[in-house]
């Protein structure tokens, strides 16, 4: 049992240290897991963004391409829960040559409001046998650890780590 209280207290340092460096490293899943892995610690984030931000109330902007498994699961995942996505889209603005006729000829549409920015970071840290899933919503960061079955399958290893801004 000491054994355990003991693990857990390290994953749970290691989850908040990462934390706190989640803008150092690129954003996307760098981890090798199988597409089974993915979906259960995907369908895990959903779980607690349902919490931190409410479905159907709540626009997210991906602020980099979900092209991984984790990923497309996300996003599919998300949408089924009710979320708006904003899918990353890595071409400029075109700039606006209309002129006054083609302005007139527009149809009114209402003020787009902006979403949450999200990124996440899915990476791997080998020697502890763990997986380590790292979102960057707005200003605000969580992350949390998933310990590695023989099997190759993630569970939880800690509690969701919550890194607020200036703290």
């Amino acid at each position: 049992m000491r054994g355990f209280v003991l693990n857990t207290v390290a994953v749970t340092a290691l989850v908040g240290l990462a934390g706190c460096t989640v803008t150092q490293r690129p954003h996307g899943n760098h981890a090798a897991a199988s597409s089974d892995a993915n979906k259960t610690m995907a369908d895990d984030t959903v779980t607690q963004l349902m919490v931190l931000y409410p479905p159907a109330h709540t626009r997210l902007d991906i602020q980099h391409p979900a092209s991984d498994d984790y990923g497309r699961t996300l996003l599919s995942s998300l949408r089924e829960k009710g979320y708006a996505i904003l899918e990353y889209d890595p071409s400029p603005q075109s700039a606006g040559t209309d002129t006054v006729a083609d302005a007139a000829s527009l149809p009114l549409v209402p003020p787009v409001v902006p979403g949450v920015p999200l990124r996440y970071a899915v990476d791997a840290v080998e020697p502890m046998a763990l997986y380590r899933v790292t979102l960057q919503i707005g200003a605000q960061s969580i992350s949390r650890a998933f310990g590695i079955t023989e099997s190759g399958m993630p569970h939880p290893a800690g509690l969701w780590i919550r890194k607020e801004p200036g703290r």
